[in-house]
């Protein structure tokens, strides 16, 4: 049976010389893995440069239940991104958030909210003329909250420091070296709740940017079972300084 569906490709790799197996998120069916063939064939009917990480799909696949590799019908660019593969800062930022969310969505199930987040995220990075070099760490600590463990604020008051490990913040320095002292925690929580239109407004040099892409990266480490090491963000570290 045919469904047409909204996807967000997490990975690809290679089957065979002309075909790949693609792994994405989709507003139906969470996770799935597509066998798609001919991909580099000069008139693919689904060319490869639209299988790129985090690209947006439409799409119309087939579906069977407890199947690994289901098959695709059609799947074409919605939108067709206008500026994430031709700049290098946003392009360098789209491929470690790639890395990050590859690592931390799991289901196979449906979550429409999580979904809808990503995509409407990466749809406003594309048409925001210019490129935010607060993004991809605004972009996370919001993305914490559709994987489940948001930061707690409600009751901050004069709690200086957010522990990482809790995910709350303390008035009280936590015996553990996995804590925020309070300006880089003023940051970390004006990144949670700015909304994206306004985050070029928080204003952050270079080394403090890279303390809390660092700081973030060991808050999913501790949330997310299975995280691993992050490779893509020295690149991205690089391309930002």
């Amino acid at each position: 049976m045919l469904h047409k569906i909204r996807g967000i490709v997490l990975k690809t790799t290679l089957y065979s010389e002309s075909s790949v197996i693609a792994q994405v998120f989709t507003d139906k069916f969470g996770i799935q893995s597509y066998l798609i063939n001919g991909v580099k064939k000069p008139k693919a009917k689904i060319p490869m440069n639209v299988l790129q990480p985090l690209h947006l799909l439409d799409m119309v696949v087939y579906y069977k239940a407890n199947t690994q590799l289901q098959r695709v019908a059609e799947a074409r660019p919605s939108p067709v991104f206008r500026t994430i593969p031709y700049e290098v800062i946003k392009n360098t930022m789209v491929q470690f958030l790639n890395e990050v969310l590859y690592k931390s969505i799991r289901q196979q199930h449906t979550d429409e909210n999580l979904f809808d987040f990503i995509y409407n995220a990466v749809s406003w990075f594309d048409e925001h003329e210019e490129p935010s070099t607060n993004f991809h760490l605004a972009f996370l600590l919001k993305l914490s909250k559709f994987l489940g463990f948001a930061p707690h604020a409600q009751t901050r008051n004069d709690q200086k420091y957010f522990d990482l490990q809790e995910g709350e913040f303390t008035s009280l320095i936590p015996v553990h070296p996995n804590f925020i002292a309070k300006t880089e925690a003023d940051y970390f929580l004006a990144l949670f709740t700015t909304p994206f239109e306004k985050i070029n407004e928080i204003k952050l040099n270079n080394a403090t940017r890279r303390f809390l892409l660092d700081k973030i990266l060991i808050f999913y480490a501790l949330h997310t079972a299975s995280f691993g090491q992050i490779k893509s963000h020295q690149v991205l570290e690089e391309v930002l300084s």
